[in-house]
């Protein structure tokens, strides 16, 4: 009650409040997460993984009249993937958007079929950049490609499967610096380097990442005492737990079920569950997908930043429509200013 005004909340409070999955701090029509289910323009986007490729979910979430083609050719490009190990794809990505930032029209005052039709061509740049591919159309779905880059076509309804579920999940950090970054009228290349910049934190796209560690930890400490050393350093576990689904992560339960036992990820699984409470979201699903597949080591990652950029995209379409720059107000804690 004390902290109510004319029955509602105050401001300062319901700001601070919303920054960390609290209350909506802007409107959108693209996806949601209601009663641990997450949706799609009202689609339950685990239904639609079943059978939808990621072109179909482009459609979908940026109002296309036709289904975009999202692939580059499969020719790959050494010039792109010069650089070896965790990385190349991700550097060869970011210079891409970098360079199509310096060079495309800003986003302001242009109709939304160009729009879109520039959204196909951005998406394109990054596919190519990032599997190291030749940057012109290809008659394949983007899973097929990736599958075929990686030489594991037996991976491949499992890759568009992901792709579907990492299309978007309304207002993750990523995804606010990729609107954040558009309000200002910047192109669409640019609104997609902030996305992709803001998805290499280990918070986000590269939890996958420290999950690897703690399986390799466990294979030399035994599972217990790698997850008692982790959680006596103060670290959440990584690849387990989620604030929008207390009952489990709906995408990552979709992808296990189709994937088959990895006994090093189900041991340490099912004792996280059991001592913790926490159950596997999206990155433990990306790092088992990775593991039966013996994909690249950055596969997770380039999985999660190819299949959001689809969200990314349409929440640059939407905030292009909401003609409105994006600018809260900090709540200032430091000194006191001595008004006279």
């Amino acid at each position: 009650m004390a902290k109510r005004t004319n029955g509602r909340r105050k401001v300062e409070t319901v700001a601070a409040q919303a920054i960390e999955w609290g209350d909506p701090v802007l409107p959108s029509a693209i996806s949601t997460v209601v009663d641990g289910r997450l949706w799609y323009r009202g689609q339950d986007a685990v239904v639609l993984s079943r059978t939808a490729s990621l072109e179909d979910i482009a459609a979908l979430l940026w109002e296309c009249p036709t289904v975009p083609r999202l692939s580059s050719a499969t020719e790959v490009n050494p010039a792109v993937h010069c650089v070896s190990g965790f990385g190349g794809g991700l550097r060869s990505g970011l210079f891409a958007l970098a360079e199509r930032s310096a060079n495309d029209l800003p986003s302001i005052g242009r109709a939304l079929p160009v729009l879109r039709e520039e959204a196909t061509s951005v998406l394109v740049t990054l596919n190519a950049a990032m599997l190291g591919t030749d940057a012109s159309n290809g008659d394949c779905t983007l899973s097929e490609q990736i599958s075929r880059v990686w030489a594991r076509s037996d991976a491949e309804d499992v890759i568009r499967r992901a792709l579907v579920l990492l299309a978007d999940h309304e207002l993750n950090a990523s995804t606010f610096a990729a609107r954040v970054t558009i309000s200002t009228g910047a192109s669409l290349a640019a609104g997609m380097l902030a996305g992709l910049v803001s998805l290499t934190g280990p918070l986000h796209g590269g939890a996958s990442l420290s999950l690897n560690a703690l399986i390799k930890s466990t294979e030399h400490l035994g599972i217990e005492a790698a997850v008692r050393q982790s959680l006596a350093q103060g670290r959440t576990l990584p690849g387990f737990g989620h604030p929008l689904y207390p009952d489990g992560d709906v995408r990552a339960a979709a992808l296990l079920e189709v994937l088959p036992s990895n006994e090093a990820y189900t041991q340490l699984m099912d004792y996280v569950e059991r001592t913790v409470g926490e159950r596997p979201n999206i990155d433990f699903a990306l790092a088992v997908i990775a593991a039966t597949f013996d994909l690249p080591v950055e596969a997770p990652f380039m999985l999660f930043a190819l299949g959001r950029c689809v969200g990314w995209l349409a929440h640059a379409l939407e905030q292009i429509g909401a003609h409105q720059l994006i600018r809260p107000r900090a709540r200032y804690v430091g000194i006191v200013p001595q008004v006279s």
